[in-house]
C-alpha cells in the first residue's frame, strides 16, 4: 500500500504501522499451513511451526487438521460468541529422531545390553541433540515464556486403527527461569525423555500387543504452550475436558448421537487419567444421570497445575515433576472456580451455583451449563460436527478453556486435539429371551463394541470375596504379571474388575496402565454392594478400548438387565490364581455376542 509519511505524526508510528501491515499480511499468507520456524518473525497462533523435515506423527497430524480446519477455513469465524483458537505449537519432525538414535548408537546399544527403563532414560539425557534444534529452541524460548507441554507424536500413535493414546510420555516445562540456559535444559531433556518413552516397558508391551517391532516406530515431538493463568505460584486453565461425537452410555432422553464430554478444573491430565469428571451432552447439558448426592460424593476434589515455584526440575523422575496436585480449596482462594462450582445444601438437598452460601462444594460447571456464561456446550456441538463431517467418523477432541473474557467479552476456547473414533460396523442380531438362561455367564445392555467373538477360552477376574479397595494397587501388579503370562502364550482373554480401569484415583477402581491389560479381548467394569462403578468414558484408557475393537461391558450389581454369575467362574478350572485375582480356562472357546445398536451383549458357555 501506498503511504504518505505526513499521515504519521513519528517515526515510531510509522515503525509500528509498517510492522502491523507486515503482520497482517503473514497472517493470510500462512494462516492454516506448517511452516519452517525461523527468527523472521514472532511465532502466533493461526500456523504450526516445523522445526525439522520428517513425518509429523499422530498428534503432529491431528493438530495439522485442527489448524486447517480453524484458520484455513476460517472455522474459527462461525462462533461469533467465544474465541476458538489452539495454543502455538511448534513439531520437531521424525528426522531428528532418527538422527539422533543414529548418530549416539542409542537402538543398538538399547538391544545389545537389554537396559531397564530408568537406565535407557538416564543414557537418553547424555546423548546430543541435534545443534540445529538446540538453536531453534533458543530462538522460541524467546518468544514464549509460559508452560510448555512437550508432547510424543509417534507415527503409530492417535493412527485410525492403532492408536497408541497415553502409552508414551508428555512431560510439562514450568519455563519460568529468568536463567535461559536453564529453561533451554529443561526443553532438551523434556524431548530426550520423550523420545526414551518408546522404549518403557508399557509403550513394549503395546507395541508387542498389535503386532509391531520397536523398530517400526519414530517419534516426532509437539510443543506447544499449556493453556492457562498465574495464580500464587500455580498455572492452570479454568476448564479441561473431552468430547466425543457419540455417546456409548446414553441415559435418560439421550440418543447416542448426542454425544458426550468429560470436563474438569486444572491441567487435561485429570481428565485422560480418570479422574472425577463432570459428563454432560453437548447436545442436551440440563439432562443429568446422578442424584444430588451422587453428584456430592463423586465430585472433583482435586487438580492438576504447573509448579512455577520450582525453577530447576529433576525430569527424570517422571511425568509430574513440574506438576503440583491441588485441593479445590486451594482454586477458592485463586477465584478460578466461581463459575464452576455450586454449593450442596444438605437440609433442603439442593445445588445453589456459585460460592455465596455453607454448604459441600460441588464442581458440577452449573453457571456454564445451565446458565450459559460462556456458550460451552454448543461450541462443543458445533465442533464435534464440523469435525466429524471433515474426518468422515465419530471422533473424539481434547480441549481446554480460559474464563477470562476479552474486551468483547469473549471466553478462550482452545482446541488442542482431534481423534477419529472406529468401531468395526458388523451386524450381530440376537434376542436374549431366545438364548439358554442356563449357559449365560455375563450380560449387559451398557456395552460398547459390536459382532461375535468365538476364539477366547480364558476369563481374568478380580475375586470379589478376596476383593479389598486399599489393596488396587497391587491388584493392578497382579492383573499385569497374569497380562504379561497371555502375551507370551498369545492368548486373549475377558477380563473382569470391579470399579473403574485405568484410573489414578485408587479409592475409585483398579489403577492400571492400558500395557497392563493390553490383551484382554473384553474387558468387564463391575460393580459391587460397596464399591460402585464409574465408566471410564473421557479417558486414554476408554479410547484406546474402542480403537482397538475390544469389546467393553459395564456391569451394575444392583441392575436387573445385568448379570454375572459368579459361581460358574468359581467352579471352572483354575490356570493361576493371586492374591486377589483368578485365571480360570474353558474347554471350548466362549460366545461371545456385542449388539452395537441395541446396547446388549452377552458371553455364553458352550458345552
Amino acid at each position: 500500500s501506498y503511504v504518505q509519511v505526513q499521515d504519521f505524526k513519528s517515526p515510531d508510528e510509522l515503525r509500528s504501522f509498517l510492522k502491523q501491515n507486515l503482520k497482517n499480511t503473514l497472517t493470510e499468507a500462512y494462516r492454516g499451513k506448517i511452516i519452517s520456524f525461523s527468527a523472521d518473525h514472532e511465532p502466533h497462533d493461526y500456523c504450526i511451526y516445523n522445526l525439522s523435515s520428517g513425518a509429523l506423527g499422530g498428534k503432529g497430524r491431528g493438530l495439522l487438521f485442527i489448524n486447517k480446519l480453524l484458520f484455513g477455513y476460517r472455522l474459527q469465524d462461525k462462533f461469533k460468541d467465544i474465541n476458538l483458537t489452539m495454543p502455538r505449537t511448534f513439531i520437531i519432525g521424525t528426522d531428528t529422531y532418527d538422527e539422533f538414535m543414529t548418530e549416539n548408537n542409542l537402538l543398538e546399544l538399547i538391544k545389545e545390553n537389554n537396559l531397564p527403563y530408568v537406565d535407557i532414560k538416564k543414557i537418553f539425557l547424555k546423548s546430543y541433540l541435534s545443534q540445529d534444534i538446540v538453536n531453534k529452541f533458543e530462538i522460541l524460548l524467546d518468544y514464549i515464556d509460559k508452560p510448555l507441554a512437550v508432547r510424543s507424536s509417534g507415527l503409530l500413535e492417535d493412527s485410525l486403527r492403532q492408536p497408541f493414546a497415553g502409552v508414551y510420555a508428555t512431560y510439562i516445562i514450568p519455563n519460568n527461569s529468568h536463567d535461559k540456559n536453564l529453561r533451554l535444559k529443561h526443553l532438551i531433556q523434556a524431548v530426550k525423555l520423550v523420545y526414551a518413552s518408546i522404549f518403557s516397558p508399557s509403550s513394549r508391551n503395546y507395541i508387542k500387543s498389535v503386532d509391531y517391532t520397536i523398530e517400526q516406530e519414530k517419534m516426532a515431538v509437539v510443543i506447544q504452550e499449556v493453556v492457562g493463568n498465574k495464580y500464587d505460584g500455580y498455572y492452570y486453565p479454568h476448564i479441561s475436558g473431552t468430547a466425543q461425537s457419540f455417546n456409548y452410555y446414553p441415559f435418560a432422553s439421550l440418543k447416542p448421537e448426542d454425544g458426550l464430554a468429560a470436563i474438569a478444573l486444572g491441567l487435561g491430565m485429570y481428565v485422560v487419567s480418570g479422574g472425577k469428571t463432570y459428563h454432560f451432552s453437548p447436545e442436551k447439558p440440563d439432562v443429568q444421570n446422578a442424584s444430588l448426592k451422587d453428584l456430592v460424593k463423586n465430585t472433583q476434589t482435586y487438580f492438576y497445575a504447573v509448579n512455577l515455584n520450582k525453577e530447576n526440575i529433576d525430569l527424570i523422575k517422571g511425568e509430574e515433576a513440574a506438576l503440583a496436585k491441588l485441593d479445590v480449596w486451594d482454586a477458592i482462594k485463586h477465584g478460578t472456580i466461581k463459575h464452576l462450582a455450586s454449593v450442596y445444601d444438605e437440609q433442603n438437598d439442593v445445588l445453589s451455583p456459585g460460592l455465596d452460601k455453607q454448604g459441600s462444594i460441588v464442581l458440577d460447571f452449573a453457571n456454564i451449563l445451565k446458565y450459559n456464561y460462556i456458550p460451552l456446550a454448543d461450541t462443543l456441538k458445533d465442533l464435534l460436527l464440523y469435525s466429524k463431517e471433515s474426518i468422515g467418523a465419530p471422533v473424539e477432541i481434547e480441549f481446554a478453556v480460559d474464563l477470562n473474557k476479552d474486551k468483547d467479552g469473549k471466553a478462550s476456547f482452545y482446541l488442542l486435539q482431534i481423534k477419529p473414533l472406529l468401531s468395526k460396523d458388523i451386524n450381530c442380531n440376537f434376542n436374549l429371551d431366545e438364548l439358554p438362561a442356563e449357559k449365560i455367564l455375563l450380560k449387559s445392555d451398557q456395552i460398547m463394541g459390536n459382532g461375535k467373538i468365538e476364539s477366547v477360552q480364558d476369563v481374568i477376574f478380580v475375586d470379589p470375596e478376596t476383593f479389598d479397595k486399599s489393596k488396587t494397587e497391587e491388584i493392578a501388579e497382579e492383573l499385569d504379571k497374569l497380562n504379561s503370562k497371555m502375551i507370551e502364550e498369545g492368548r486373549k482373554y475377558v477380563l473382569i474388575a470391579p470399579g473403574r480401569l485405568g484410573t489414578r484415583d485408587k479409592w475409585i477402581g483398579i489403577p492400571v496402565q492400558w500395557s497392563q491389560i493390553s490383551n484382554a479381548k473384553i474387558i468387564v467394569e463391575t460393580s459391587l454392594p460397596n464399591f460402585p462403578l464409574d465408566a471410564s468414558a473421557g479417558s486414554h484408557f476408554f479410547h484406546n478400548v474402542m480403537a482397538m475393537e475390544v469389546g467393553y461391558f459395564a456391569v451394575l450389581h444392583n441392575k436387573q438387565t445385568h448379570m454375572i454369575r459368579w459361581e460358574y467362574l468359581k467352579n471352572t478350572k483354575i490356570i493361576n490364581q493371586t492374591n486377589y485375582v483368578k485365571h480360570v480356562r474353558y474347554d471350548k472357546p466362549l460366545l461371545i455376542m456385542m449388539d452395537g445398536k441395541k446396547s446388549i451383549a452377552v458371553i455364553l458357555i458352550k458345552d
